[in-house]
């Protein structure tokens, strides 16, 4: 798997899911905190497979 997110981008991703998994201790009780994994995942590896089904990459291209 290559990486296709920026650094600034998995930064992001993070802390928006884990604001999303904060629900679960913190404000509304329901399980959509569930949904906080997945950018939390996608932000650790630093690979988003729908950009990759779509060819998109955030990452600088390198020469």
């Amino acid at each position: 798997m290559k990486k296709n997110i920026h650094p600034l981008e998995r930064v992001f991703r993070m802390l928006l899911g884990l604001g999303l998994i904060s629900m679960a201790f913190i404000g509304p009780k329901s399980l959509w905190f569930l949904l906080g994994i997945v950018p939390v995942l996608t932000g650790f590896i630093g690979w988003c497979p729908p950009y990759h089904i779509l060819g998109i990459s955030t990452c600088k291209i390198r020469k």
